[in-house]
């Protein structure tokens, strides 16, 4: 059998016999740059959570967010999608204004959740940076291409919570049919966190360094992931209070 000008045959794999030193430079190539790769990838995020927690900020002191900031993040996103990789000052400009603009427009949701209590805001944000970073290195562990096969059931899935929101849009919903669109919602995000990490892997091993698109398709899991704990988090701690009040 012939792939790639490579000959296999029963008895190459069946050859247990240790790599060349020539060979085992490249893989050491490989993998340190597949590792600097994701050290950027990685600081950028970490640098646009900052830049949306300013957003927020700004949001709290001159109450920016809104409508206007949400279709600026939907139109710096869109631009930043077809910016070349090799722009890349344009494309770190438009990635930190895009996370500043998204963390305006969830800061009516942060201001609403410090008022009921501040706890439930820290308590959300570190659970998702815990269950980033827990899938997140799941992903890089696992074997390669093992979890890309999931992609399609996340799309499938993503366009049966659009129909679940359009329908409860159109003809109402209940707090049941919320806590449903915010739990669904939270573990396709948590699959899309496994599939992007071992998706940004494959295209920097096939040669696409752009971390700065990478970065962002972090980020906007992140923040997916960030609202729905937040929002169940507040259902949780209003529950728990109506008890209290109870007992």
């Amino acid at each position: 059998m012939e792939a790639n000008g490579t000959i296999w045959s029963h008895d190459s794999l069946r050859n247990f016999v240790e790599f060349s030193p020539a060979v085992q430079n490249h893989l050491k190539r490989v993998t340190f740059v597949l590792f600097l790769v994701l050290v950027d990838v990685y600081l950028t995020l970490f640098l646009a959570l900052l830049a949306s927690a300013f957003g927020a900020y700004l949001h709290m002191v001159w109450n920016i967010g809104g409508n206007i900031t949400t279709l600026g993040f939907t139109g710096t996103m869109i631009w930043l999608r077809f910016t070349p990789s090799y722009e890349q000052q344009c494309g770190l400009f438009l990635l930190y204004l895009s996370a500043l603009l998204k963390g305006a427009s969830v800061g009516p949701m942060i201001i609403l959740v410090i008022d009921f209590d501040s706890s439930v805001l820290v308590t959300a944000f570190v659970g998702t940076a815990v269950v980033f970073v827990c899938f997140s290195a799941a992903a890089m562990l696992a074997t390669r291409r093992e979890y890309l096969y999931l992609g399609a059931s996340l799309s499938c899935s993503i366009s049966i919570l659009w129909w679940v929101k359009i329908a409860s849009s159109i003809f109402g919903g209940s707090i049941t049919v919320v806590k449903f669109e915010l739990y669904f919602g939270l573990l396709i995000f948590v699959g899309y966190i496994v599939v992007d990490t071992q998706m940004i892997i494959e295209k920097a091993h096939h040669g696409d360094m752009d971390y700065v698109q990478h970065s962002f398709t972090f980020f906007t899991d992140f923040a997916s992931l960030f609202v729905r704990i937040l929002v169940l988090n507040m259902f949780r701690k209003m529950k728990k209070g109506r008890k209290d009040r109870r007992k």
